[in-house]
């Protein structure tokens, strides 16, 4: 049997970064993995730049939403395997004790404002986030871009 295994991405707000690793992950990790995101504080809505670039890496975004970190410490909460914090914020709040202890970690995702400075000195103007993230696969992409 193949091995499954359920990522919670964590963001204060869950509103871009988090939601973005969420829908990255579903696209590229199935059937392995299954991805959720949620926020210590979340905004209650997704960030427009977020669903459009999502949009452009031709990405499913129909059901992404924001929602609270508790949704995933209550019974019936699927049993979650990793949970990543993605926002330096969220990584230094207390996070609430998640059934099955599952592994924790910091990976830092670049902010949205950060990543268009880094996109206005690209000489590509098919340079994305959603490239950006999931890697892209000519050397224009911002990543190579100086800071």
């Amino acid at each position: 049997m193949a091995a499954h295994y359920n990522v919670l991405f964590l963001c204060t707000g869950n509103s871009a970064r988090s939601i973005m690793a969420e829908a990255i992950l579903n696209y590229k990790g199935k059937p392995t993995f299954a991805a959720y995101s949620a926020g210590s504080h979340p905004s209650g809505k997704v960030r427009p730049e977020a669903l459009q670039e999502l949009e452009r890496a031709r990405l499913p975004s129909a059901g992404l939403r924001s929602k609270a970190w508790d949704e995933f410490s209550r019974a019936g909460a699927p049993e979650l395997h990793f949970v990543f914090t993605v926002c330096d914020s969220a990584a230094k709040e207390v996070c609430p004790i998640w059934p099955g202890q599952p592994m924790t970690a910091h990976w830092a995702f670049p902010i949205l404002q950060r990543f268009r400075v880094l996109q206005s000195k690209s000489s590509a103007p098919s340079a994305t986030l959603s490239s950006f993230l999931i890697g892209a696969s000519a050397c224009s992409c911002p990543c190579h871009l100086p800071a």
